[in-house]
């Protein structure tokens, strides 16, 4: 099994929106990897939340990757705008794009790592076939569109599945991200599972950030470990 770094990556979705520049630099202060996005809007998903605009506020205020989570239809109309505005990554969901290779190859033309993102139910015969093409593959463990939701423990077998076809298919190079219902005493089991790449948001943002962000990472070592 290919061992990539651990990457914890606080969701924006959870933070305080009034005091978001200093949200940011918690996650800083808890070495956090990654900043992720959720862009929703309202159609692909049921709710609405923040465009290039707001990623373009932020980029000065992070040294941070930037990682947007395109919860959108037709993702292609707006992936220059996020790249302008300042992403590193973008993942796309293949229940939203018509033509997903033309849309990881223009992500990746862009000099961007592309992501594949796949809804709980999705079958991982698209994540399959298009491995080949992308950085990372987002296994969503909740149903996209809002924060907070339960984990789905299904989300363990996939991810298994999926990790022994990367290690299988001389695929090393491709990670494997979780999104949803991410906690202190789950993110273990995720880990172990096959994912390096954790988003979490309400069980970072809830609390004590730097005490959380701290336990989440020392769990998904142990997992990592175990």
């Amino acid at each position: 099994m290919t061992k990539h770094k651990i990457k914890i990556a606080p969701s924006l979705l959870s933070a305080d929106f009034s005091k978001l520049g200093e949200e940011i630099k918690l996650c800083e202060q808890g070495c956090a990897d990654i900043i992720h996005v959720d862009v929703m809007d309202g159609h692909f998903v049921p709710n609405i939340t923040i465009g290039p605009m707001i990623v373009k506020a932020i980029r000065p205020l992070t040294k941070l990757p930037i990682s947007c989570h395109l919860m959108i239809t037709d993702p292609d109309k707006y992936i220059q705008q996020f790249k302008e505005a300042g992403a590193d990554l973008i993942s796309v969901h293949t229940e939203g794009a018509v033509h997903v290779h033309r849309t990881l190859y223009l992500i990746k033309d862009l000099g961007l790592k592309a992501g594949l993102a796949l809804n709980p139910a999705t079958p991982l015969d698209f994540a399959f076939e298009a491995a080949e093409y992308v950085d990372f593959i987002l296994l969503m463990s909740v149903n996209p569109g809002f924060g907070g939701q339960k984990f789905i423990p299904s989300f363990l077998k996939r991810a298994e599945k999926l990790r022994n076809f990367i290690d299988g298919n001389g695929l090393g190079h491709v990670e494997i991200e979780v999104d949803g219902g991410v906690k202190i005493d789950n993110v273990a089991d995720v880990v172990r599972a096959g994912a390096n790449m954790i988003v979490c948001g309400s069980g970072l943002f809830k609390g004590n950030f730097l005490d959380n962000i701290a336990s989440l990472r020392k769990n998904a070592e142990q997992g990592r470990n175990l």
